[in-house]
């Protein structure tokens, strides 16, 4: 008997996964990502980050056939499609709905000033209560540098979309975008709960360069012959769910509700909590964005922290520090043998540039503590673990100061969660229960799509096959220890901040 499947994408900026799962018990059925190392940024002035949207494509199509080529899977099964992408991009296409520039990425950072000022102008209490963010350095800062600096650019566009509404626009050709797309692009007013005019106004802007909205969970268009050829796949399959990374982390782990938080610690650290309210932080250090599930009767919105150097800090541990001579796993294995708080040591994993969490000063990774008598790569590896695990307290304590609640933090079974330390650590600072699940971006983007076309009758259906790896909670024995390192930490934080 044949067995009903969803798919599901994972569009990022390093690689594009695909996943199909079973539709009926929620297993992965099969996946794989394209390309094999990491797709390429390319800088053609400091600070800038462009990627060719075309080239997300040829990896969608190839992550596709490898896919299908795994595991006893028919494609003519496949229910629906779903899509999470890399936030904040631009993508700019004409009227024959081809691109007309290379995306402008999330870590681009040509529009600071532009959204700076626009923070000053339009006011930041006006801002901060309608879009509940700054403009910033986000999707319509970076058109409005766009306008500014290529007008020969600016003057083809058709449309404007985010990565997610390209990769669709390819799938069903028919631009489209959502309200949730649009928020984190600060294009979205949540008092009028409408496209933010007064900001589309001030850079500018014709509000007919969005594309029509449509729902998150809905069939926003179907494949069409064309898309079905290069994939192999069928034509008519509905496309019904596209949601930013972040969001769609939240909804691959059943995070829906206030009180929920999602943690995620890849190249970047995030925590991503639920709340029903209209709510920033008056000191701008988070972002809130409409989540998933946002509606006009229930206006769900996720606050979203981030640090920038989490995984990346690891990853240059890694490679930078030890040569790539030790797994991921050795290195966790090395902090285990280390008592908690590394003997004095500290770690600060500030180096991927102006932290939004301190208030957009550069502080820089550093260690601090060094004793070249007692310490060595071992202590290095577990400081590092432990500072990142001390950046998620000193973040979760900014969400708690705004007034969410926090009843459940859960996160998916990758990057520093499979690290015992790193757990133990986060765990015993955060004093919370965590529990860990086996699933990814793209497994969550597949259930969206059941969702969305309507397989599943509830998202709780949908979530039913969502497997627990693991819980863990506080132990008392542990707690006091790590809070007192944490103090430590924290005040060292402090003077860094102070001197910046």
């Amino acid at each position: 008997m044949k067995e009903p499947l969803l798919l599901g994408y994972d569009i990022g900026s390093s690689s594009i996964k695909a996943s199909l799962i079973k539709a009926d018990t929620g297993v992965l059925a099969a996946s794989a990502f394209s390309p094999e190392g990491e797709m390429k940024i390319e800088s053609p002035q400091q600070g800038y980050a462009e990627q060719r949207p075309d080239i997300w494509w040829e990896h969608v199509k190839a992550a596709t056939t490898k896919m299908l080529s795994k595991g006893n899977v028919d494609p003519s099964e496949i229910k629906g499609i779903g899509i999470s992408y890399q936030m904040h991009g631009l993508v700019m296409v004409d009227e024959q709905l081809n691109t007309i520039h290379p995306s402008i990425i999330w870590c681009d950072s040509r529009a600071v000033e532009i959204g700076n000022k626009a923070f000053t102008d339009l006011g930041q209490e006006y801002c901060l209560r309608r879009y509940l963010n700054s403009p910033g350095n986000f999707t319509a800062s970076k058109l409005k540098w766009v306008k500014e600096n290529r007008p020969d650019v600016y003057s083809r566009i058709f449309k404007i979309m985010l990565p997610g509404d390209y990769i669709a626009l390819r799938l069903t050709h028919e631009p489209c975008t959502t309200v949730s797309g649009l928020s984190e692009g600060i294009l979205w007013d949540f008092e009028r709960m409408d496209v933010a005019d007064k900001l589309m106004e001030y850079y500018g802007f014709d509000r007919g360069l969005i594309p029509r909205t449509v729902p998150t969970f809905a069939i926003q268009g179907v494949l069409t012959r064309e898309a079905a050829e290069a994939l192999r796949l069928k034509p008519g399959i509905p496309i019904s769910y596209r949601a930013g990374d972040q969001p769609n982390n939240a909804l691959s782990l059943n995070v829906m509700n206030p009180g929920e938080i999602a943690a995620t610690a890849g190249t970047s650290g995030v925590m991503y909590g639920v709340t029903g309210k209209n709510v920033f932080d008056e000191r701008n250090r988070v972002n809130t964005f409409a989540h998933v599930n946002y509606t006009r009767e229930h206006p769900m919105k996720g606050v979203l922290l981030c640090i920038n150097g989490t995984g990346i800090q690891y990853h240059w541990i890694k490679r930078g520090v030890l040569g790539n001579r030790h797994t991921y796993e050795e290195m966790n294995a090395m902090a285990a043998g280390v008592e908690v708080g590394s003997r004095g040591l500290l770690c600060f994993p500030f180096g991927n540039g102006a932290e939004r969490s301190l208030e957009n000063r550069d502080v820089k990774g550093q260690f601090s503590g060094i004793n070249f008598n007692i310490h060595d790569k071992s202590h290095l590896i577990r400081a590092a673990q432990e500072g990142i695990a001390f950046s998620f307290r000193y973040g979760l304590d900014i969400l708690k100061s705004m007034g969410l609640e926090m009843s459940a933090i859960r996160a998916g079974d990758t990057n520093l969660f499979q690290s015992k330390v790193f757990k133990e650590a986060f765990v015993n600072t955060c004093d919370v229960n965590l529990t860990i699940y086996n699933t990814d971006g793209s497994q969550g983007a597949a259930r969206g799509a059941g969702i969305g076309v309507g397989y599943y009758s509830s998202p709780e259906e949908a979530f039913q096959g969502l497997k627990v790896v693991e819980e863990l909670h506080p132990e008392s024995s542990l707690t006091g220890l790590y809070l007192e390192k944490y103090e430590g930490w924290k005040e060292k934080l402090l003077y860094l901040l102070e001197r910046e």
